[in-house]
C-alpha cells in the first residue's frame, strides 16, 4: 500500500503543517476539548503499535474517548492526518551534528539516525516521496544534510543529487528490514524457514542453476557472511547492507570532491 501526500486542500493542509494562526469567525460554545498534536499522537501510537491498515478517524477517536466524526472539527480528513503524522514523528531526528571530526562521520551519524527511526516508524515507508508533505519537520531533516554535504564544496548540482541518493539509499535498506517482519508476520512462516524450503527445491527443478548463473553461485560460496547473534538473518543482512552501502557512496562523494568542478 503506498499513500501519497498532499491530497487535501493545498492551503488547509499546509496551514495545519506550519500551525499558522487562521482567523475565523468566533461562535458561542465550549472551546476545543482536543488539540492537533493530541491527535497526531493517538494516531502515530496506532501505526506505530498496528499499522497503518489499522489508522481511521474512528479508531483515532476511540483512542482519545471521542468520536471519529468529532476529530473532524480539527483535521479535515484522514489525508491531512498522514500528513501531520509524517511530518510531526520526523520532529524527533537530531538537527545538530558537530563537524569537528569531518563531514563523512557526521552523514554517517545522520544516516545511522534515519535508519534507526525506520525502523521504529515503518508506516513511514508507505508513504510516497515523489510529493513530499512540505511541513517544517520534514524540510528541516534535509536541511541537515543538505547543510553537512556543503563542507564537501561539490557543485550544487551534485550535491542536491547526493542528498537525493542518501534518502533513497537509506529508505531503501530500512524497507528490507520492515518488509522482512511483515512477511513473517503475514505467512506465520520465518524468513529462513522460508528460504529453507525454496533453497532444498530450486537444485530439483533446476539441475544446471550453477551452470546457467556461474556468478551468482560462486559469489554466494564465497560470502563469508554471518547473521548477528540473535538478530534474523534477513535483517543482519540488511544491516551489513546498509553499513557497506553507506560506505561506498561516502567514498563515491570523496571521489566526486578530488576530481573537482564539472559534470559528474
Amino acid at each position: 500500500m503506498v499513500l501519497f501526500a498532499g491530497q487535501g486542500d493545498a492551503r488547509r493542509a499546509l496551514e495545519l503543517l506550519w500551525r499558522t494562526p487562521v482567523t475565523r469567525e468566533k461562535r458561542p460554545g465550549p472551546k476545543p476539548a482536543l488539540t492537533i498534536d493530541e491527535i497526531v499522537d493517538a494516531a502515530v501510537a496506532i501505526a506505530d503499535e498496528e499499522g497503518m491498515p489499522a489508522l481511521s478517524m474512528r479508531a483515532v477517536g476511540q483512542r482519545l474517548g471521542r468520536s471519529g466524526m468529532s476529530l473532524y472539527t480539527y483535521v479535515p480528513n484522514k489525508s491531512e492526518l498522514v500528513d501531520l503524522m509524517y511530518d510531526h514523528v520526523h520532529g524527533e531526528l537530531n538537527g545538530d551534528y558537530g563537524l569537528d571530526q569531518g563531514w563523512r562521520p557526521a552523514v554517517r551519524a545522520w544516516a545511522g539516525d534515519l535508519w534507526s527511526f525506520y525502523q521504529r516508524h515503518p508506516w513511514l515507508l508507505q508513504v510516497s516521496q515523489v510529493r513530499p508533505v512540505l511541513g517544517p519537520n520534514e524540510y528541516a531533516v534535509v536541511e541537515t544534510v543538505a547543510r553537512i554535504l556543503t563542507e564537501t564544496s561539490l557543485p550544487a548540482r551534485t550535491l542536491l543529487r547526493v542528498v537525493g541518493t542518501l534518502f533513497h539509499f537509506v529508505r531503501g535498506a530500512a524497507q528490507t528490514v520492515a518488509e522482512s517482519r511483515q512477511a513473517a508476520a503475514a505467512t506465520g512462516l520465518s524468513n529462513e524457514d522460508w528460504w529453507a524450503v525454496r533453497s532444498a527445491v530450486v537444485p530439483e527443478v533446476v539441475p544446471d542453476f550453477a551452470r546457467r548463473y556461474p556468478t551468482i553461485v560462486a559469489l554466494g560460496q564465497a560470502d563469508t557472511f554471518r547473521p548477528e547473534e540473535g538478530v534474523p538473518y534477513l535483517e543482519s543482512q540488511a544491516a551489513e547492507t546498509f553499513r557497506v552501502g553507506l560506505a561506498t557512496i561516502l567514498d563515491g562523494v570523496e571521489a566526486a570532491m578530488a576530481r573537482g568542478p564539472g559534470e559528474p
